[in-house]
């Protein structure tokens, strides 16, 4: 899906001059050297006011929100009135807006001196954000822009493009890679380390987490019993998975019996308790597959596809493995209804044919 990266910028009359046009230069540079440069889209909106920031959030839908400019603490963003003089933009303000885009945006980030206590608010409703806690220089703020766009565009994590963000100005010899600062969702787990994966299954009755945390990236071995008659099974949570999967054999009903939009939906229901810092991926994918659904002849291998990305996602949430009971009686159905090609998606769930 295509991922589209909304620039603002706005260097008011009465502020200080800032590199703006160098910073976005390098950020299209940097998507022209990407590989999966078709994945993303860059929108740009020089001088914006007030009603241009609505505006534009409104008419393209973004993933990403850049925002270049000063910041003025606990007093906002500087944006511009009609005249091109400074008009402050709170806070408060700024959390309500981005309330109402909060099912579409992904990460902001405010390239913007003091701009830690904006992006503590937006954080109230966007997954990731990245602000500045003291004055940042412009060399410092294009070399963090430089690097979180290499590694966006490389498909990195919102976490590692911003680790990658602060590496690039240290690497400039610049002694301002401690200034921005990233509010992400963060999971919280109290686990001990698993050591015997045989002895685990065979108790049926533990599930210990041996994974590693780098404060936003959590990877997971994983052991778990999940009744039926899968014994010693393994769901696969989170990154690094290391499991072994022993499957159950299914019959598949006839595709001409399988009601496909119930069973889309039943899945959907399944996976949406689940905390995931994936969960827009999730939906995104589950509407694409109930868009093709809906068509009069709709491609099934659009439908598995978009499917496929969902569980592959949902997957990875801590939890999964609690709701895999539930998705097994709608995955069969709904895999008897794709078809053949796509009997693979019943591996997910300890499933075979």
């Amino acid at each position: 899906m295509l991922k589209k990266i909304l620039i603002l910028s706005a260097n008011p009359k009465d502020t200080n001059k800032l590199r703006l046009d160098e910073e976005v230069r390098e950020i299209q540079a940097a998507l022209k050297r990407a590989n999966n440069r078709e994945q993303f889209e860059i929108v740009t909106s020089w001088a914006i006011r007030v009603e241009d920031l609505r505006r534009a959030l409104l008419d393209h839908q973004p993933t990403i929100v850049h925002f270049s400019g000063h910041g003025s603490g606990s007093n906002g963003l500087a944006l511009e009135n009609n005249s091109g003089q400074t008009q402050l933009v709170s806070t408060e303000s700024l959390s309500k807006l981005f309330k109402s885009f909060q099912e579409h945006i992904e990460c902001v980030l405010l390239n913007a001196c003091y701009s830690e206590a904006q992006a503590e608010a937006i954080h109230q409703h966007i997954d990731y954000v990245i602000g500045m806690n003291r004055a940042i220089g412009d060399m410092a703020a294009i070399e963090f822009a430089v690097g979180f766009y290499d590694a966006l565009l490389a498909g990195r994590s919102y976490s590692d493009c911003f680790e990658l963000g602060c590496a690039s100005i240290d690497l400039e010899g610049i002694p301002e890679s401690q200034t921005p600062v990233l509010k992400a969702r963060r999971r919280d787990y109290q686990t001990q380390p698993q050591t015997n994966l045989e002895s685990v299954a065979s108790a049926k009755s533990s599930a210990r987490d041996d994974f590693r945390s780098d404060d936003y990236k959590v990877g997971q071995n994983r052991s778990v019993s999940i009744g039926g008659n899968v014994t010693g099974s393994a769901i696969q949570t989170g990154d690094r998975n290391v499991a072994n999967i022993h499957f159950q054999p299914v019959s598949l009903p006839a595709p001409e019996s399988v009601d496909i939009r119930a069973e889309l939906n039943a899945l959907h229901e399944a996976l949406a308790k689940l905390e995931s810092p994936d969960r827009r991926k999730i939906e995104n994918a589950f509407a694409d597959a109930q868009e093709e659904v809906n068509k009069p002849k709709p491609d099934k291998d659009e439908v598995g596809k978009a499917l496929d990305r969902a569980l592959d996602y949902a997957k990875k949430a801590e939890g999964f493995a609690s709701v895999v009971e539930k998705l097994k009686p709608h995955l069969i159905k709904t895999t008897a209804w794709l078809g053949e090609n796509w009997h693979k998606l019943l591996n997910i769930v300890g499933l075979g044919i």
